[in-house]
């Protein structure tokens, strides 16, 4: 295979596995508004208590191990020895086991530790999942060494639709047999190890699918310049922890709000539910965050492309109009999400309830957005373990403000720490690239004209919705999704309007735009 041939599967698989990923996101965070229509903010707590965990050895088996894998197959020189794989492998399955048995132990200390005894079951069964990381993790490590990107695509796609089917007929089910909610919690975590089991035999098909002469084992001496553990478990980890800032932002709501709202008065039963409104933000954040930074994700291989191959101008523009194309589309969908937020709310979760901690929390959309953007080229750089300390101290940074906020404010406090652990992430990315790029020339943006666009497309929505918005309330709930689709069409012509008439986009970005017919220079 000639080297333009295998920087061509490369980039092409890339692209793969940014679309595989960016439609999984987005299944993953539509089917918990179904979810929480089911089983009612409390049921909709238990599962977001759960998740976190199931969530971890998910992205473990996706993205932090195969990434780690894929590179140390890719830096040998010859194929990889059956001593070396099982080397691989068995550290793979001590770790992941260690981690399943501390978790299974340790459920009911940290159910209590959570304020919810009744959470042990669904944080026991969360171990199971940990148990085929390695075996899952290994393979789509080994097809990513040898740039085949399919077998991870189509696997994470065919999990992603196990598990979502699996959760909705546990919802469904326990609702209708009147079973205990806290047995969605057990549910969540059978149907992601459902998922992982799926997956795994996709993988075993495409494996035994391939040409013969791959599997002819070839035995050679072969040293690795790095120690085994460090290149595998210490190398994933990083790349899990910069592919989970919200889901670990998550996990600290999940061990610190009910027990401090239980401390300033409040019941388990209503502390339950107000963490449960608060997660109605999660799934619209994360559709937010996957829509603002899609287009900026997709960018990443050629930027890696164009720095592999020296050419620092169109690098240094690449970079600029990922972070700037990033930012529009983000402010765009926290601003519209803002003003509809009371619409939003009822059509989709049934109750006006929470609005303005929602509304606050939809402001992570933005910061969350350009951190992993600006993340994601910093990883072009070769700064993972830099990027994933980054996201360990916004964690530590929410964690200490929830403590502060919680008590006085309530669920509004931890909304008001998510936003801030978010910007304190993207203030050490953007420093972090700073100084890696010396010669980079400051982002530089309209300011004026930007928020212009943005008041423009917020005042026209929100004077609209003002005026016809009895009729939302006449509408059954295909008619508020009608009226909301309507609003939203007008924001985002409004917004694209001002965009380009106010000039913020430079002439190769507006080279770049799927709309670039319409516009003339």
């Amino acid at each position: 295979m000639t080297s333009q041939t295998e920087h061509r599967q490369f980039f092409k698989g890339a692209f793969i596995l940014t679309y595989a990923g960016l439609l999984g996101k987005v299944l993953s965070a539509i089917y918990r508004i179904p979810l929480q229509n089911l089983t009612g903010d409390v049921g909709f707590y238990i599962y977001q208590q759960i998740y976190p965990f199931v969530g971890i050895a998910m992205v473990l088996a996706l993205y932090g191990f195969p990434a780690a894998i894929s590179k140390l197959m890719a830096g040998q020189t010859n194929r990889p020895t059956k001593q070396l794989k099982q080397k691989i492998i068995i550290q793979l399955t001590i770790f992941s086991s260690a981690l399943s048995l501390v978790l299974f132990l340790l459920a009911p200390f940290i159910a209590d530790f959570m304020g919810d005894s009744g959470l042990t079951s669904g944080i026991r069964a969360s171990a199971m999942p940990f148990l085929l990381v390695p075996f899952v993790a290994y393979f789509r490590g080994m097809f990513q060494g040898r740039n085949n990107m399919l077998p991870t695509a189509g696997s994470q796609l065919v999990e992603q639709i196990v598990r979502v089917s699996l959760i909705i007929i546990t919802a469904y089910l326990t609702v209708e047999l009147n079973r205990s909610l806290y047995d969605i919690g057990v549910g969540t975590a059978i149907a992601s190890t459902g998922g992982s089991l799926v997956a795994l035999m996709t993988l075993l098909v495409f494996f035994y699918r391939k040409p013969k002469e791959q599997h002819l084992k070839v035995e050679m001496r072969q040293t690795i310049d790095e120690n085994l553990f460090t290149a595998v478990i210490g190398y994933g980890i990083a790349i899990a922890i910069n592919h989970m800032m919200l889901l670990l932002l998550q996990l600290m709501d999940a061990f610190t709000l009910v027990p401090l709202l239980k401390q300033t008065g409040y019941s388990l039963t209503e502390a339950q539910v107000l963490k449960g409104v608060l997660d109605r933000g999660q799934p619209l954040a994360q559709l937010g965050i996957v829509a603002a930074s899609s287009l900026a994700l997709a960018m990443i291989p050629s930027a890696t492309k164009l720095r592999l191959s020296s050419d620092r101008i169109r690098f240094t523009n690449y970079i600029a109009s990922t972070w700037r194309f990033t930012l529009y589309l983000a402010s765009g969908a926290t601003v519209g999400l803002i003003v509809l937020f009371p619409e939003v709310n009822t059509l989709l979760y049934k109750e006006d309830l929470g609005t303005l901690s929602l509304q606050v929390f939809s402001i992570t959309i933005i910061f969350s957005a350009l951190s992993i953007s600006t993340a994601s080229i910093l990883h072009g750089l070769g700064q993972i373990y830099r990027t994933a300390f980054f996201v360990v101290i916004g964690v530590v940074v929410k964690l200490g403000l929830n403590f502060f906020f919680v008590p006085q404010l309530g669920i509004l406090g931890a909304a008001i720490a998510t936003v801030i652990a978010s910007v304190t992430i993207l203030g050490l990315n953007l420093n972090q690239l700073k100084k890696v790029t010396p010669k980079l020339e400051r982002i530089r943006l309209p300011w004026f004209r930007f928020v212009s666009s943005l008041l423009v497309m917020g005042i026209v929505v929100y004077g609209l919705n003002r005026v016809a918005r009895p009729l939302f309330y006449q509408y059954d709930r295909m008619g508020q999704l009608f009226y909301l689709l309507c609003l939203i069409g007008i924001g985002v012509i409004s917004y694209l309007f001002c965009l380009v008439k106010l000039s913020v986009f430079t002439k190769e970005e507006r080279d770049v735009l799927p709309f670039k017919f319409l516009i003339k220079d």
